[in-house]
């Protein structure tokens, strides 16, 4: 076994014995920790499953074709428009919105068009707007929402341009 492994299985065993005696000693800080990660693995199960088969079905429906016209190099500002718009509707934060994103790539979309679709997912999600509306009022959600979906823009159009400029290239995936 590769050493990288061996201290990546080394480091769940520790923590899981440090909840064990955090949970057999009374130990406060150690039982909060494990509260937290079982309540949010819980939570990230009955959000990514589903996530995922939504993905999968992306993969199956979506022709390659259709995601190059509409989110390739020829969109403009329209595909920035329309990643916008599918990034406020995801469910379950960046966790669903990186392998969407992957899922884009691999269909051909424009590599600006993919970081404004994270940044979006990040900052304008319909359920978190609505929230955040909620309590801090529609016109600081309107202005927070004006101000920082065109930065997302022009820091995406610009982190393109930079790697282009260096000749990036996408790690090939080993299979």
């Amino acid at each position: 076994m590769k050493k990288s492994v061996l201290i990546k299985i080394s480091g769940i065993i520790i923590y899981f014995l440090f909840l064990g005696f955090s949970y057999s000693f009374g130990f406060n800080p150690g039982k909060e920790i494990g509260f937290n990660f079982f309540s949010f693995s819980k939570e990230l199960l009955k959000i990514l499953p589903f996530a995922f088969i939504l993905i999968g079905l992306f993969e199956v429906w979506v022709k390659k074709e259709t995601v190059e016209k509409h989110l390739g190099q020829d969109a403009g500002i329209l595909g920035y428009l329309w990643v916008v718009l599918l990034a406020g509707t995801v469910v379950g934060g960046l966790y669903v919105a990186f392998p969407i994103a992957y899922a884009l790539r691999n269909k051909g979309a424009r590599l600006s068009i993919i970081f404004t679709y994270i940044g979006a997912s990040a900052i304008a999600r319909v359920p978190m707007t609505i929230f955040e509306a909620s309590f801090l009022g529609i016109r600081f959600t309107a202005i927070r929402l004006i101000v920082s979906l065109p930065l997302v823009i022009m820091t995406s159009i610009m982190l393109e341009k930079y790697l282009v400029k260096n000749n990036y290239k996408m790690k090939e995936q080993n299979n």
